[in-house]
């Protein structure tokens, strides 16, 4: 099965339904399919190389560029418009694209043209007439749909080769798992170019002949006055998001009225915001769980599941298990160790990167998350951290998400980040950054109080520093690899 050919068929079927509404258009089903030919033949016209960049905001743009090159049986590359020139140039030279689908808005954006073959402007292209229909290429479920990039939190960004088998599969798993129908709507401003944005609030409501609202740049008053006029039955965000809707000054619970399923991933969701949240609009947070390997999502707490810190039970076809890092053993419930999993969503593997991959899978077959969690007694995942960003202090485990936990509970912190720091003698030591609440005062000693009341003794920072912005990726997950360089430092 092909990723674009179920999404045609849709387009075809109900062309006057509305496929998204952005911030420039409302656009229909055939809107989007004429589009999406002529974008074809505009590519077909300029691309020689296997894959094409597609490089536009969060909006209906991007769907009609990446099925436009599916349908030629190209391999799409998202491209991250918020990395810098180095790192953008080099996903391109490595992906070995000669065309990039953009627009003349995003490289005055950007500030610069990238090195590529050829650019290719849709807003220049000539949307007007009947285009050349063509029967869209066959596929085979291993052939590669999509070469999404890492964010590069450690090193260079890796290819993750996604298939058409991978990525029709996560649809129909999630769609299993979901009951979605035509009649829901997705409200989203998650980037395209991640793995998140792409299957959940792409490819999956196109596959299902679900509208979604799209904006490019979260505003919280913006989400606001979207939920109040189209009335969403799905919101999906991540933490930060959450957060600060939160504080949206005139927000208030009949907002959230309409929403079925209001959806967290992407990194962890905070006790507090989750609690805060539910506390202030009656809604409550279900997270979700997936990785750019795995298509992405994996898990997802449903609401009559809800579980506080639960991602949920495996999606159907997904074999998991928790496993003894040193040994591989399989461990019981409600003990941590490595998440490995098995399933059809499961990546093709790296490109060009075979050492990566090998090392990316166990001698049985399992993916390798590099995350930490434990199953309940009943089935439910807990992440408790990732196994590279593991302390050893004195001998003991330590996992930065649970004293980040503990900060960010405290009155005055809004966010926070922990790393290890070097100690000759216990080997590391906690080091924490924290991010402050607006109007709030920065007081080391009471945060330090506040974690030895609800801290063991080993887990407690030794040190805790503040920042006016922690550093962020593109979904606003805090780059640890940024707060070590400036533990060291």
């Amino acid at each position: 099965m092909t990723v674009h050919r179920p999404i045609l068929w849709q387009l075809v079927s109900h062309p006057g339904s509305i496929a998204s509404i952005d911030d420039r258009r409302t656009t229909r089903n055939f809107e989007l399919l004429i589009a999406i030919y002529h974008i074809a033949s505009a590519i077909e016209a300029r691309c020689q190389s296997r894959t094409v960049g597609v490089l536009l905001p969060t909006g209906g743009g991007f769907p009609a560029a990446a099925i436009a090159a599916m349908t030629l049986g190209k391999t799409v590359v998202p491209l991250n418009y918020l990395l810098k020139k180095e790192e953008l140039q080099y996903v391109i030279d490595d992906c070995g694209t000669d065309t990039v689908v953009t627009a003349r808005g995003m490289i005055e954006h950007l500030g610069y043209a990238p090195r590529v073959g050829r650019l290719l402007f849709v807003d220049e292209i000539d949307f007007g007439g009947v285009p050349d229909f063509r029967w869209p290429a066959p596929a085979a479920d291993d052939d590669t749909a999509i070469l999404l990039y890492t964010s590069g939190t450690s090193g260079k960004p890796k290819g993750v080769m996604l298939s058409h088998g991978n990525i029709e599969s996560n649809i129909r798993q999630v769609r299993d798992w979901v009951d979605f129908s035509r009649a829901d709507s997705m409200l989203g401003v998650l980037p395209q170019f991640h793995t998140f944005g792409l299957t959940v609030l792409t490819l999956l409501p196109l596959a299902g002949g679900i509208k979604t609202i799209y904006t490019a740049r979260f505003v919280p008053g913006k989400i606001i006055r979207l939920l109040r006029e189209h009335r969403p039955t799905v919101l999906v965000a991540i933490p930060s998001m959450y957060n600060a809707l939160l504080h949206a000054k005139d927000a208030k619970p009949e907002d959230f009225r309409s929403l079925r399923y209001v959806v967290s991933g992407g990194e962890p969701l905070p006790g507090a915001v989750r609690d805060a949240f539910r506390e202030k609009f009656g809604v409550t947070i279900n997270e979700g769980y997936g990785l750019t390997e795995t298509s992405p999502v994996t898990n997802w707490c449903r609401p009559h599941e809800f579980r506080a810190g639960s991602v949920g039970k495996p999606l159907p076809e997904i074999d998991q298990r928790i496993v003894d890092t040193a040994t591989g053993r399989t461990l019981p419930p409600n003990t941590d160790g490595e998440v490995w999993m098995k399933g059809p969503n499961i990546m093709k593997g790296y490109y060009n990167l075979p050492a990566e991959t090998a090392r990316a899978f166990s001698d049985s077959g399992y993916f390798r998350t590099g995350d930490i969690g434990r199953f309940d007694s009943d089935g439910h995942l807990f992440i408790t951290g990732r196994l590279k960003e593991m302390l050893i202090v004195g001998g003991e485990n330590v996992f930065p998400r649970e004293i980040e936990e503990v900060l960010e509970r405290h009155p005055s912190v809004h966010a926070s980040g922990v790393v290890g720091l070097p100690d000759p003698m216990r080997g590391e030591l906690p080091l924490a950054f924290v991010e402050m609440k607006e109007g709030a005062a920065f007081d080391e000693t009471a945060l330090l109080v506040w974690c030895r009341q609800n801290l063991a003794g080993y887990k407690v920072p030794t040190e805790i520093r503040r920042m006016d912005a922690l550093p962020r990726n593109p979904t606003g997950k805090v780059m640890r690899r940024e707060l070590k360089a400036l533990a060291k430092a």
